[in-house]
């Protein structure tokens, strides 16, 4: 017995010094989706604010797949010293409703760093689409609809999500494409192999601008600031319609609570930065606030969001073996 306490008070100085002296390396964070994406970008700009305040380089790496359960499952078992993160947006609270075999559990399987942004969402249409208003699509679509696709970007996307609620919302059902990432599905959109995405603005503003795509509605109660010219789907008749992208960060179960702090404070200095929210902004998002920005905050609402949308996958019948 006395050498087992000895042993655990070793393992707990070891692990405060470690602690102490974090992050004395890169950090690498492992990001969900394809390079280019929504995630993928936010996450870059984090990390090279975060970057200052950690005084070592944060390294993003794309591990794609899966709805986003191949790289939370790649952190939830890597080592819990603080030098592997995760970036994941909604798809954390929709994958143990969506995957039967699920790899890890959101709840129990990670350390909670913080909420980081909350991302509104827009439908989209190829350039050269008929329709050019809402109900004009509305038509198009119960007219045209053995014939319509809507990417998205993967089972278990936000992008699917989407597309789910509005198909719902309308009572229609259309050829689905599903891409490994909102990059390729939006190249597609672009390339008019698509027809429809409901995407979040981190990727779809610029084209919006610039006319590359057609613009139906905002997925917003309120319209979004960087987009006041693009009508909401609820005041244009889609009662209640609300959907917009939510990130958090992660760290594997077990990491210190000094490096989870660590992590904190650099999350939060880097979402006071006004470079970052400079380019957030021409992104059409905004940080979140401070008390959200929390492990405590992004806890609360992982809970609250699975509470959420379990039910509704389950009832759609929608799952990934």
């Amino acid at each position: 017995m006395l050498k087992k306490l000895m042993f655990a008070g070793l393992a707990l100085a070891a692990a405060g010094a470690h602690a102490a002296d974090y992050p004395a390396r890169a950090i690498t964070m492992i990001i969900p989706f394809s390079a280019g994406g929504p995630t993928d970008v936010i996450g870059r700009i984090l990390g090279q604010t975060m970057a200052k305040s950690l005084g070592q380089s944060v390294v993003v790496e794309n591990a794609t797949g899966a709805g986003g359960t191949i790289a939370a499952g790649k952190v939830a078992r890597a080592a819990p010293d603080g030098y592997t993160i995760l970036l994941h947006h909604n798809g954390m609270s929709t994958s143990p409703a969506l995957y039967r075999k699920l790899a890890f559990n959101p709840m129990t399987d990670f350390e909670y760093v913080g909420q980081v942004a909350d991302v509104p969402m827009v439908l989209l249409a190829r350039k050269n689409l008929a329709p050019n208003t809402l109900p004009e699509l509305l038509t198009y679509i119960k007219a045209n609809k053995d014939k319509l696709t809507m990417g998205n970007a993967g089972l278990g996307a936000v992008s699917h999500q989407c597309g789910m609620l509005f198909l719902s919302a309308i009572g229609t059902q259309l050829t689905t494409v599903p891409y490994k990432g909102t990059a390729p599905a939006m190249n597609d959109l672009l390339g008019g192999q698509i027809d429809l995405l409901c995407d979040q603005t981190t990727s779809t503003t610029s084209y919006i601008k610039t006319g590359k795509v057609k613009v139906f509605g905002a997925t917003t109660k309120a319209r979004i600031a960087s987009l006041p010219q693009v009508p909401t789907l609820a005041e244009q008749g889609i009662a209640g319609f609300e959907m917009y992208v939510w990130h958090g960060m992660y760290a594997p179960k077990g990491t210190p609570k000094a490096v989870v702090d660590r992590l904190g404070t650099a999350l939060r200095e880097a979402l006071k930065d006004p470079n970052v929210k400079a380019r957030f902004a021409e992104l059409g998002t905004e940080p979140v606030p401070a008390e959200k920005a929390t492990p405590e905050g992004l806890r609360t609402h992982l809970k609250a969001e699975i509470d959420k949308w379990g039910p509704i996958y389950k009832k759609a019948g929608a799952y990934a073996d």
